[in-house]
C-alpha cells in the first residue's frame, strides 16, 4: 500500500476543521489496511500529492513514516486526554450552574413575597400621609377665617405683602368650599372675609393716591416748559408724582384687584383723584404766573421761546394797568397750555404702570377731561372777549388772540400726539378753539380795514396843528402788532379765503397778508383825504396829509411792513414819496401871495434920478405892506402847526427860507436907490436876516 501523506508541521499549518479531517482519515486507512487513495477517491488528502516511491527506500521510508505516526498518535492521544478534561470540566461547570440556579430560584421564591409585602406596606404608609396632609389641609380651610382675622381687621397699611398673603388664603379657602362643600356656613364666612378684604384693598388704593398725590410745584413745570436755545440737548426735567415705595404698592394693589376684585371700581378712583391733581396743578401754575408776573413785571411766554431766569428786579413794582393785566393773562394762558401737554403726557406714563392696557386710553381720557375742558372754557371766553371788543370796535384788544393762535397751532402736534387713542369729541376740542379763534380774527381784520375806510370822525378830534391824526398812528400800530404774528395772521385770512388745505402755503399766506395791509393802506388814505377837507386851510390840509403820509413812510421803512406791502405793490415806497413831496408843494403855494409882492409885477420903469410919481410910489408901498403883512400872518399861523418829523420840519424851512430869502434880497436890491417914501423904516420893517429867523421859527410853538 503506496501513501503519500504531508508532514505533521504541514498538516498543523491547515485550518483546526480541516487537520481533525485528515487526522481521522488517516486512522481509518491505518486501522483497517486499505489504500488511501479508496478512502479519498484517488484525490489528493488536503493538497497531499501521491507520487511513487522508489523500492530501495521503501524500508527507510516506512520507518521514518511509522516514527512520524507514532508520534501522531502521541499527540492524538494528547489532545484525546484534553479533550476529555474538557468534558468533564464542562460538566462540573454545567452542574454548578445548574445548582446556582434552582438556589437562585429558591431565594428568588422567597423574596418576592417579602419585597411585595413591603411594598404594600410602604404605599400605605404615604397613603396615611397623604391622607393626614390633606386632612390637615382641609382643616386648614376652616381655620382661615380666624387665622386671618386680626390682619384683615387691621388692614393692609404698612405690610401689604402679608396682607395680600392672607387674601390669597381666604380665596383658596373659597374655591375649596365652593367645589366641595358649597352649602357649608364657612363658605359664607370666608366669602365675608374675602369681600372685606377687598374692600380694605380698593380703600387703601384710594387712600395712597390721596395722601401721597400733590400737585405739581409751579416753578417745576416751568422748568419743564421752558426752552434754552443755547443748549443743544435740552435737560429733560421729571414730573414724579408719587414716592417710588407708594408707587409699587399701588401697582401692587391695582394688579390685584385687576385679576381678583372683578371690578373697574379702582380706575374711576384713580382718574378722579388724578385729574383733580392735574387740575389743580394748572390752576396752582397760574395763580404763581399771575403773582410772579404782577410782583416783577416779568412776562416768561414759551411762545417766543425764552428761558425762566428767577433774577429779582431792582425797580420797584409797578402797578399793572389794563393792558398789563391783559398780557398777563394771555401769557397766562399760553403757559398753562404748555403745561397741560407735559403735565398730560406724564400722567398717562404713571397711568401706564398702573392700569390695564385695554382700560388706559379711556381712563386718561376721562383723567384728562376737568383740565382740558376749562383750558377750552378759557379759550372760549378769550374767543368772546374777543368779539365784544369787535363790538365795541376796540380792534386792538383781538390782538390778544394772534399769540394764544400761534402757540395753539404750534403745539397742535405735540397736542394731538398726547390725545392719541381718546375720544373723537376730546381730540375735537383743540382744533374746534382753533377754528373759532381764527374765524373771530378774521372777522376783526376785516372790520378793521373797513373801519379805518369809514371812520366818521371828520369835524371832531381833528388836529389844529396839522399832526399825524390818532386813526394813523392806530391803524400803524396795529399793522406793527399784527407783523409780530405775520404768519399767524396770514393763516388766520386763508382759513377764511379757500378751504383747500393745499393753499395753506407760507407764500399763499404771505400775499394775502400783503394784500389785507395794502387794502387797509389804501382805505387809510382815502380817510384822510377825506379828514383833510375838513381844514378851510389848504396849507393845513398840506401839512395835515404830509405829516400823515410821512409817518406811514416812515413807520413802514422802520419795521418790516414795507417788506409784505412790496410783495404785492412793488412801488408803495416810491408812491408815497411822490404823495408826500406833492403836499409840500401844495404847502409852498401859500408862500405864492408873499413872494408876489417881492416880484416886478406892477412895478413902475424909471430911471436913476427920476422922480417917481406917487402912484408909482404907492405901488412899491403897497409891494413893502402886502410882504411885510403876509409873512406876518403866515409867520404867525404856521408857527402853530406841527410837522413832527425834524427831517422834514427842517428841510421845508430851509427850502422855504430860500426861497423867500432869495426873493426880499432881490426886491429890496431893487428899491434900494429908489426914494418912495420919507419914513423908508415904516415899509422897510425887516432885513433878509430878520425874514429868515422868521421862517426858522415855523412849526415851533415854543418859539
Amino acid at each position: 500500500m503506496t501513501v503519500n501523506l504531508p508532514s505533521l508541521t504541514s498538516l498543523f499549518s491547515y485550518p483546526q476543521q480541516e487537520l481533525w479531517g485528515v487526522v481521522f482519515v488517516l486512522f481509518y486507512a491505518l486501522n483497517r489496511s486499505v489504500n488511501l487513495s479508496e478512502v479519498t477517491g484517488g484525490r489528493p488528502l488536503m493538497g497531499i500529492t501521491g507520487r511513487m516511491i522508489p523500492t530501495e527506500d521503501a524500508s527507510a521510508r516506512k520507518r521514518e513514516i511509522e516514527e512520524k505516526l507514532k508520534q501522531e498518535q502521541e499527540t492524538l492521544s494528547f489532545i484525546r486526554e484534553n479533550l476529555e478534561k474538557s468534558d468533564q470540566l464542562t460538566k462540573g461547570m454545567v452542574s454548578i450552574l445548574s445548582s446556582f440556579e434552582s438556589r437562585l430560584m429558591q431565594l428568588e421564591n422567597s423574596i418576592i413575597p417579602v419585597h411585595k409585602q413591603t411594598e404594600n406596606l410602604q404605599r400605605l404608609q404615604e397613603n396615611v400621609d397623604k391622607t393626614l396632609s390633606c386632612m390637615d389641609h382641609v382643616i386648614s380651610y376652616y381655620h382661615v377665617a380666624k387665622d386671618t382675622d386680626r390682619i384683615i381687621r387691621e388692614g393692609p397699611t404698612g405690610r401689604l405683602d402679608e396682607y395680600l398673603a392672607c387674601i390669597a388664603k381666604i380665596q383658596k379657602a373659597v374655591e375649596y368650599f365652593q367645589d366641595n362643600n358649597p352649602d357649608s356656613p364657612e363658605l359664607n364666612t370666608v366669602k365675608a372675609r374675602f369681600e372685606k378684604g377687598k374692600e380694605l384693598l380698593e380703600a387703601e388704593f384710594r387712600s395712597l393716591l390721596t395722601r401721597y398725590s400733590k400737585p405739581v410745584p409751579p416753578i417745576l413745570i416751568l422748568d419743564a416748559i421752558s426752552v434754552d436755545d443755547e443748549l443743544e440737548v435740552q435737560e429733560e426735567v421729571v414730573l414724579e408724582h408719587l414716592p417710588e415705595a407708594v408707587l409699587q404698592d399701588i401697582i401692587c394693589i391695582a394688579g390685584w384687584l385687576v385679576e381678583y376684585g372683578r371690578n373697574q371700581d379702582f380706575m374711576n378712583v384713580y382718574y378722579q383723584i388724578r385729574s383733580s391733581q392735574l387740575d389743580r396743578s394748572i390752576k396752582g401754575l397760574k395763580d404763581h404766573f399771575r403773582k410772579n408776573s404782577a410782583s416783577s413785571g416779568i412776562l416768561y411766554s414759551p411762545a417766543v421761546q425764552t428761558k425762566r431766569k428767577d433774577t429779582p428786579t431792582k425797580k420797584a413794582p409797578k402797578r399793572p394797568g389794563k393792558d398789563d393785566v391783559l398780557d398777563i393773562e394771555i401769557d397766562s394762558y399760553i403757559h398753562c397750555i404748555s403745561a397741560f401737554v407735559k403735565l398730560a403726557q406724564s400722567e398717562y406714563a404713571l397711568l401706564t404702570e398702573i392700569i390695564p392696557e385695554h382700560h388706559q386710553k379711556k381712563t386718561f381720557d376721562s383723567l384728562i377731561q376737568e383740565a382740558l375742558d376749562n383750558l377750552m372754557l378759557e379759550g372760549d371766553n378769550i374767543v368772546s372777549a374777543a368779539r365784544r371788543a369787535i363790538m365795541r370796535h376796540d380792534y386792538s384788544a383781538v390782538l390778544t388772540i394772534f399769540p394764544i393762535l400761534r402757540h395753539l397751532k404750534m403745539n397742535k402736534s405735540e397736542f394731538d400726539s398726547t390725545l392719541q387713542g381718546t375720544a373723537a369729541s376730546t381730540k375735537n376740542k383743540l382744533p374746534t378753539l382753533i377754528t373759532s379763534m381764527e374765524t373771530i380774527g378774521a372777522k376783526a381784520l376785516e372790520e378793521f380795514a373797513d373801519s379805518i375806510k369809514n371812520d366818521p370822525d371828520k369835524e371832531y378830534n381833528m388836529p389844529k396843528d396839522g399832526t399825524v391824526h390818532e386813526l394813523t398812528s392806530n391803524a400803524i400800530l396795529f399793522l406793527q402788532q399784527l407783523l409780530d404774528f405775520h404768519e399767524t395772521a396770514g393763516a388766520m385770512l386763508a382759513s377764511q379765503e379757500t378751504s383747500s388745505a393745499s393753499s395753506y402755503t407760507s407764500d399763499f399766506n404771505k400775499r394775502l397778508l400783503s394784500t389785507y395791509i395794502c387794502k387797509v393802506l389804501g382805505n387809510l388814505q382815502l380817510n384822510l383825504l377825506s379828514k383833510s377837507k375838513v381844514y378851510e386851510d389848504s396849507a393845513l390840509s398840506a401839512i395835515f396829509l404830509h405829516n400823515n403820509y410821512n409817518y406811514i413812510l416812515k413807520s413802514l421803512e422802520k419795521s418790516e411792513l414795507i417788506q409784505l406791502v412790496t410783495v404785492t405793490q412793488k412801488k408803495a415806497e416810491n408812491s408815497y414819496r411822490e404823495l408826500i413831496e406833492q403836499q409840500i408843494q401844495m404847502y409852498r403855494g401859500s408862500w405864492v401871495k408873499v413872494i408876489e409882492h417881492l416880484t416886478d409885477r406892477n412895478m413902475p420903469v424909471f430911471q436913476p434920478g427920476t422922480k417917481l410919481k406917487d402912484k408909482e410910489r404907492q405901488v412899491i408901498k403897497d409891494k413893502f405892506k402886502g410882504f411885510n403883512d403876509g409873512l406876518e400872518e403866515l409867520c404867525k399861523i404856521q408857527k402853530g402847526w406841527a410837522i413832527p418829523d425834524k427831517e422834514q420840519r427842517d428841510f421845508i424851512r430851509q427850502a422855504q427860507k430860500k426861497v423867500v430869502s432869495d426873493a426880499y434880497r432881490a426886491f429890496l436890491h431893487r428899491c434900494a436907490n429908489i426914494s418912495f417914501t420919507k419914513n423908508p423904516e415904516k415899509y422897510h420893517k425887516y432885513r433878509p436876516e430878520e425874514v429868515e429867523e422868521m421862517i426858522e421859527k415855523l412849526f415851533d410853538t415854543s418859539a
